[in-house]
């Protein structure tokens, strides 16, 4: 299997985007399409090699770009745009929709779809899911379960997977309680695992321990979490 990768320029309204694409291009078939969603920092390596590994999986990967040109890289603009985002779930999801649309304009793409997002995009996936996007599934991991606009029952269409660091302490117990509390309420086909001895990020190869407070890489959680997302996935397609 080769995959192919190359940028992915879309819009949403009158911001410029520019995702990044990975797929197999031997294979002829149209296939599930699957958006990542990536965490504070923006479009990221890390964004951009979870998108390759879902690609080695058989799916159409779009890492998508949430902050849009002239964000990432700049501390201040992004802290302003990711208190913005989360602030305004309206906007978030409008932003994440048009992902969605751009990777399902893509002819590769059969028309499912899911998404899987990270830290800040693991918040953003679950906004696409409470807010009735038109998505198979939806994967969190380690992301933000909070939010100021809880699911409405019979809103959430796509299943839910969360995966969750048992020792994030920026994700706190009490968020994780709210939100079993909010998805029963809603009529959710939902599943949440937690992982003992994680901490926030447990995806990210190049968090290091004690670099920033709560948020370490975690081997045997980011293999146990990435099988758990494709046999959810396998499930669905």
């Amino acid at each position: 299997m080769t995959i192919t990768t190359r940028p992915l320029p879309y819009r949403d309204g009158d911001t410029g985007l520019t995702g990044y694409l990975a797929y197999d291009d031997a294979s002829p078939d149209k296939r599930p399409g699957i958006l990542i969603v990536h965490g504070g920092a923006g479009l990221d390596d890390h964004a951009k090699g979870q998108a390759r590994r879902y690609a080695a999986l058989g799916y159409v990967a779009l890492a998508c770009d949430i902050f849009g040109e002239g964000v990432a890289g700049n501390r201040d603009r992004v802290m302003a745009c990711l208190i913005g985002l989360r602030d305004d779930p309206e906007l978030l999801f409008q932003r994440g929709r048009a992902g969605v649309t751009a990777l399902a304009s893509r002819p590769e793409v059969d028309g499912r779809l899911a998404a899987v997002g990270f830290c800040f995009g693991g918040m953003a996936v679950l906004t696409l899911a409470r807010m009735g996007a038109e998505l198979r599934s939806v994967i969190s991991m380690h992301g933000s379960l909070a939010t100021p606009r809880p699911a409405k029952p019979g809103s959430v269409k796509a299943k839910v997977l969360v995966c969750h660091g048992a020792l994030d302490p920026h994700v706190p117990m009490a968020q994780v309680s709210a939100f079993v509390e909010e998805m029963n309420q809603a009529g959710a086909d939902w599943q949440l695992i937690v992982y003992g001895g994680a901490v926030h990020g447990f995806t990210h190869k190049d968090a290091v321990g004690g670099a920033t407070p709560g948020v370490a890489y975690d081997a045997p959680t980011d293999e146990r979490s990435f099988s758990a997302a494709k046999g959810f996935l396998a499930e669905l397609f």
